[in-house]
């Protein structure tokens, strides 16, 4: 029986299955690569580049390259990373990110995400958009001022529910996410907390009420380990969404 065909990931050789992208890869390997809008149950969709990858020299998004084999992959490079930093900033920024006061504080895929990167501020100018809070749902509460256009409650919507409750409006700087009812508003949409796409959110955008901070602070996901640390970055998101803490060592503090 033949070898599995293999590339290099940071030095280190990662065997791929034919198809597999890279993050696909490395996510089977335990290998971690920062990422934001890739998510295991869905077809990669390469918007937030946080997965940027250098393949043979060249900048490619790992959630979208196809790995081959012989391939020489770097991701965990200080140059990478000053640029993933830099788009995590301007993710920030970009929204209205208060971690102290968030649900999803914790649990969060971007907060957990620049905390690895060692971001220790905005760096840019907030924008402070004007973006609304939709309580109207009997089940889930939107609060838009944290979304960072994943597209993942669209697609989860769309390919798992069949309900196409959300989408994404608008072009460049306006684009934001919307409802799709003739109101705007969430509860005038079939939309249940039992849905796939009331659960892939990767920051705090999507919430189920009466169950706020259920787990206390410190014993979330991201709290007992590095986001980086998990050996499964896969895992890291099922925990996340499930809400239940890994009894692992204690990270270092909170976003101020």
């Amino acid at each position: 029986m033949s070898a599995p065909a293999t590339f290099t990931l940071d030095g280190r050789a990662i065997a791929f299955a034919e198809g597999q992208t890279i993050l696909q890869a490395a996510v089977a390997a335990g290998a971690y690569i920062p990422h934001l809008c890739f998510h295991p149950d869905f077809k990669p969709h390469g918007s937030c580049k946080v997965c940027t990858v250098t393949v043979g020299g060249r900048h490619a998004a790992s959630c979208t390259t196809r790995a081959t084999a012989g391939a020489v992959v770097e991701s965990d490079t200080p140059a990478i990373n000053a640029e993933r930093r830099a788009l995590v900033q301007m993710l920030f920024v970009e929204g209205n990110h208060f971690c102290p006061s968030c649900e999803k504080s914790g649990d969060c895929k971007l907060q957990a995400t620049a905390y690895d990167l060692g971001m220790v501020s905005p760096h840019f100018d907030h924008f402070y958009p004007d973006r609304p809070v939709d309580a109207s749902h009997p089940e889930l509460l939107l609060d838009f001022n944290r979304c960072i256009l994943c597209s993942l409650c669209v697609r989860a919507s769309r390919d798992v529910d069949g309900k196409n409750a959300f989408a994404l409006a608008w072009r460049g700087i306006r684009t934001r996410l919307i409802v799709n009812s003739r109101t705007g508003k969430l509860a005038d949409t079939n939309v249940t907390a039992a849905d796939k796409a009331a659960h892939v959110c990767p920051v705090g955008v999507i919430l189920p009420k009466r169950r706020g901070f259920a787990t206390p602070l410190g014993r979330r996901v991201f709290d007992l380990k590095p986001i980086s640390a998990m050996a499964d970055a896969s895992a890291a998101v099922a925990l996340a969404e499930a809400g239940e803490p890994r009894r692992d060592r204690q990270s270092d503090g909170r976003l101020p």
